[in-house]
């Protein structure tokens, strides 16, 4: 099971979901039973929110492990996911951010799921907190 982290610096890393790899479901961390918020196509390489209805399709990661986010005109690129996990967030003018990791990854899919569901900066997290 892939397990998604924030980075905390100078602190224990946050846990914040975790991704089913027999079926590609994505699960957001909360206190009780944790919420179904989308799954992974790992043949596709592409990533889903769950909703009622088809699911919404968020964004992609290419075999180099670069992650786009799906809108109308090009792809945006949000950022990367290394061999190792580490997620990093694009940024134009200095080096990339280190947000956290995904330990147990299988596939660059899963990583992209992180910085899709839980590392965007114009969207909410599934439980409705700002992300960072």
């Amino acid at each position: 099971m892939a397990e998604i982290f924030r980075h905390i610096p100078r602190g224990i890393d946050q846990k914040l979901g975790q991704i089913n790899p027999r079926n590609g479901h994505v699960f957001s961390e909360r206190l009780g039973p944790n919420d179904y918020i989308g799954r992974v196509d790992y043949q596709e390489g592409k990533v889903y929110r769950h909703r009622f209805g088809p699911d919404e399709y968020l964004g992609r990661v290419d075999a180099e492990g670069r992650v786009y986010a799906h809108r109308f005109g090009p792809d945006e690129y949000l950022g990367r996911v290394n061999p190792d996990g580490s997620l990093y967030r694009h940024n134009r003018l200095a080096r990339d951010d280190y947000l956290g990791t995904v330990r147990g990854m299988q596939h660059p899919v899963e990583g992209a799921a992180a910085l899709l569901f839980f590392f965007r900066e114009d969207d909410d997290t599934p439980t409705g907190e700002k992300r960072d």
